[in-house]
């Protein structure tokens, strides 16, 4: 799958049940291929969708961030960011290794998508469009639980903090 459909569905994920850890999940769901980069760099010898793809490595990462003292669930959503990527990615016809152990790859749903094709973008756009859903029965969209790391100039002004003039000027700016 292509980075952009990756990032779509990690951080779809975190919409739908945690707003605030969307840039957590997005780092996570680009990981594999970004650790496999960083791997090559030091002059390992790594194939894509190898080792940083074992299905069960990001799973057991999942388990961990559960027994350690995680506060915020940093560790937790960057590791579901990256089971989001191998999962997405065993889509797709290549698939992903289960794990060390053994050479034959894992097809989820018969594996038959193929990276830049239309069907891995309406699966990212499902996904996308499933978490919006899940995040408004959840009440996850509320305006301060959505928008953390936006200014919320209309409640700035209900408060009294800002005037009307600064209200009006700046009510369309986001960041």
């Amino acid at each position: 799958m292509k980075w952009i459909n990756h990032i779509i569905i990690g951080g779809s994920l975190a919409i739908a049940f945690n707003p605030v850890m969307i840039p957590v999940a997005v780092l996570g769901s680009t990981a594999p291929d970004w650790i496999e980069t960083i791997i090559k760099k030091f002059g390992y010898p790594i194939v894509h969708r190898q080792e940083t793809h074992y299905f069960v490595l990001w799973v057991a990462l999942c388990l961990f961030s559960l027994l350690v003292a995680d506060i915020h669930n940093i560790i937790f959503w960057f590791a579901i960011g990256g089971l989001s990527h191998v999962l997405a990615d065993s889509l797709t016809v290549m698939g992903i290794p289960f794990g060390w152990w053994s050479n034959k790859r894992f097809h989820l749903f018969g594996g038959r998508l193929r990276t830049g094709e239309a069907g891995e973008y309406f699966v990212s756009v499902s996904v996308g469009f499933l978490a919006v859903i899940i995040g408004y029965g959840s009440g996850n969209f509320t305006e301060q639980k959505f928008f953390p790391f936006f200014y919320q100039w209309h409640n700035l002004y209900q408060d009294g903090v800002i005037d009307g003039y600064e209200w009006k000027i700046n009510r369309f700016k986001f960041i």
